[in-house]
């Protein structure tokens, strides 16, 4: 990877569930771009994507969730393959908490290999009158493959503006704690905002969100992405 794509490019934010589900299931994803944290993996690209979740009775779960990328010209890395699996805690009918381990895989060039690397997250739920409110948190020892600590804290809320139509507000920031190894945009760390527009139809789950980040490069610039869904319970 360039000394570029290595400062802006960034890995795969898995959408794990916020409710406990049992069983066997699959979501397809179409989006017009796949950004993390408001950074394009695809290059400002669309991409297909899709996921493999088991989730059991006790909130333990399991899943495999997998996207087409592109890191640019001189990396011919095509394809991120996630692999994760934790435990989902009901604490009390308000709060709750989602704990577990993502080890992220790249493939598609000689080197993509050295990509993967582990990350830990942990997940607060509190529901109330007035919506969804989450405090969570990732940490990597090795990311990117680059023996770097890393770590992203979240704060976002969803509120409902009529029967079947929510908002989601959400702020994060990305820090690197050793700017040697990892930087963004030669900087230890960036802020993300992102407002996001959910509703569905006819089986077909819809996002339509804006987004921004602190960074002044052409993959974390503003913009707007607009993704469709279908999830298959077996």
């Amino acid at each position: 990877m360039n000394t570029t794509m290595k400062k802006i490019a960034i890995l795969g934010l898995l959408a794990l569930p916020t409710t406990a589900m049992a069983g066997l299931s699959s979501t397809v994803n179409l989006t017009s771009d796949y950004t993390f944290n408001g950074v394009s993996q695809t290059d400002n690209g669309p991409a297909l994507q899709a996921s493999l979740d088991y989730g059991f009775d006790s909130g333990w779960y399991v899943g495999s969730w997998a996207s087409n990328v592109d890191f640019g010209d001189g990396d011919d890395t095509w394809l991120e393959w996630d692999f994760y699996a934790g435990k989902y805690f009901e604490l009390t009918d308000r709060v709750s908490l989602d704990v577990g381990i993502a080890y992220y895989t790249y493939h598609g060039d000689s080197f993509s290999d050295d990509y993967k690397y582990p990350e830990a997250y942990t997940k607060f739920g509190y529901a109330s009158s007035l919506g969804q409110t989450e405090l969570n948190f990732w940490y990597s020892w090795d990311y990117f493959g680059l023996d770097a600590d890393h770590y992203i804290m979240m704060a976002a809320h969803t509120f409902s503006i009529a029967e079947g139509h929510d908002i989601r507000i959400s702020f994060d920031r990305s820090t690197s704690k050793d700017e040697a190894k990892w930087s963004w945009d030669g900087d230890a760390s960036y802020n993300h905002y992102r407002v996001e527009y959910m509703t569905s139809w006819k089986g077909f789950d819809f996002n339509l969100a804006v987004e921004d980040t602190s960074m002044d490069t052409d993959l974390s610039d503003s913009r707007g992405v607009l993704s469709v869904s279908r999830t298959f319970e077996f």
